[in-house]
């Protein structure tokens, strides 16, 4: 196919046409002119919709890569012939750094807080991955050549002065998620009844929540409450957050379907 019959096929509206555009003229430089490429960093639901696109393509050689693994937000990187992923994970130069900032340990800063004054300094959301935040410190993902700005630029965040330095992505403090574990059983491996086990919400309640559109089954928008959900999926509601399926462990002894689900808190 060409690259007007991907998009056809791959494209849900303008926007993600634009955005799977982006992304084939990145493949194309990999392919054509034998040069590394790379995206911007991608959510959740764009890097979903790419790995959709590259199916169609047959698979060319990439790497979703956020600076540490299990990174929510990534870039999608592009090899040419002459490079291993083994050679683009080991260059200190990559399109991907780090940058932590220090500032009063009782500021009580939140992510809203950095992302709000970088965005302050015109910095938009495709131009950084994850905020890494703890007290007194935040370790920032972003792409290399947005640091020069930020390193002269960025000074506070609300009253509060910071102090930057780069820093190695081996550097980075990835503390796990905090989850609850919930086992439970449900009639059926719907969508609504798999997503009112994990959202502690009633069926009826769950169905509304993805008729509304507040629903996302492996971070696509999904507004079928019948649509068949399986172990290793991710579901996602805005306003609730997130639970993932972790294991549909076969039927009880009344005939319910027993599942292991994990509810990010």
């Amino acid at each position: 196919m060409n690259k007007t019959e991907l998009l056809d096929r791959c494209a849900r509206d303008g926007e993600e046409r634009l955005l799977l555009g982006r992304v084939l003229d990145r493949l194309a430089d990999a392919q054509n002119r034998s040069i590394p490429a790379h995206t911007q960093f991608l959510s959740p639901g764009e890097q979903a919709s790419v790995e959709d696109l590259l199916a169609a393509c047959g698979h060319p050689r990439h790497l979703m890569f956020g600076g540490f693994p299990g990174a929510e937000r990534a870039v999608c990187v592009f090899f040419p012939d002459w490079q291993e992923e083994e050679d683009f994970l080991a260059d200190p130069e990559g399109p991907v750094c780090a940058l932590e900032v220090t500032y009063h340990a009782d500021a009580g800063l939140s992510h809203r807080d950095f992302l709000g004054s970088l965005m302050g300094l015109g910095i938009t959301r495709e131009k950084l991955g994850d905020i890494l935040v703890s007290p007194g410190r935040a370790q920032v993902l972003l792409l290399r050549e947005t640091l020069p700005i930020l390193l002269s630029q960025w000074d506070s965040a609300g009253r509060w002065k910071l102090k930057l330095r780069e820093i190695p992505l081996s550097e980075l403090e990835v503390k796990p998620p905090q989850v609850k574990t919930i086992r439970d059983t449900v009639a059926t491996l719907r969508l609504d009844a798999v997503a009112a086990c994990g959202f502690s919400t009633s069926r009826s309640k769950a169905a509304e929540l993805i008729s509304a559109g507040r629903m996302s089954l492996n971070h696509r928008e999904c507004a079928k409450a019948d649509r068949a959900v399986a172990q290793g999926d991710v579901l996602s509601c805005r306003g609730l957050g997130k639970c993932v399926v972790k294991e549909v462990l076969g039927q009880s002894k009344k005939g319910r379907i027993m599942i292991v689900m994990e509810r990010y808190i």
